[in-house]
């Protein structure tokens, strides 16, 4: 049987960088190229055009911070933010999504990077992600990032401990300026 030829895959061009609100249209196209496995990867089961639609107009209405890939004005690759308001502690449930023709070339990896550092400057201290048993590259890119994963209810659920942004270090001299402001006052 013949080997396909090995093509080196053309490096990435895009940028990874925060989604403006006026890019819902380039989301949402991006979310309805994904195809048939990366989709039911991406919401966890299959998904009609609808659903889809629905659910990027949602995530840029609620507030969901987006991070994406994005090349010649396309986004190619995203990974979302969702607040969890309703959890004790500060925490953020994030999903990614990658199209197939970028897959297995590491920009999971550099969107979940780009991700945690986002989440970390807005004070979350656990991140959850979930997905379908059988989504390895999800578990192994979560494990990357020192997720503790477990089954649950027919799904695999991933918990990510942030360490918190380190607070400022105390600037020389500020006492004795504050002190002076004050007695000019």
């Amino acid at each position: 049987m013949q080997q396909p030829p090995n093509h080196a895959a053309a490096p990435l061009t895009g940028t990874i960088r925060l989604l403006r609100h006026s890019e819902l249209p380039q989301f949402k196209a991006h979310l309805l190229r994904l195809d048939a496995d990366s989709r039911r990867d991406r919401f966890n089961g299959p998904t009609n055009d609808g659903f889809v639609s629905s659910y990027a107009e949602r995530s840029f209405g609620t507030g969901t911070l987006v991070i994406g890939y994005v090349e010649n004005g396309q986004v190619l690759g995203a990974a979302e933010l969702h607040e969890r308001p309703q959890d004790p502690e500060p925490t953020g449930e994030i999903a990614f999504s990658v199209e197939r023709h970028l897959q297995h070339r590491g920009l999971g990896s550099l969107l979940f990077a780009r991700l945690i550092e986002s989440a970390r400057a807005f004070g979350y201290e656990r991140l959850l992600v979930t997905t379908h048993p059988q989504n390895e590259a999800m578990k192994r890119l979560a494990r990357r990032f020192n997720a503790s994963l477990r089954f649950e209810d027919g799904e695999t659920l991933g918990v990510i401990g942030l360490e918190p942004v380190p607070p400022l270090p105390a600037r020389p001299g500020a006492g004795a300026f504050g002190t002076l402001l004050a007695a000019a006052y």
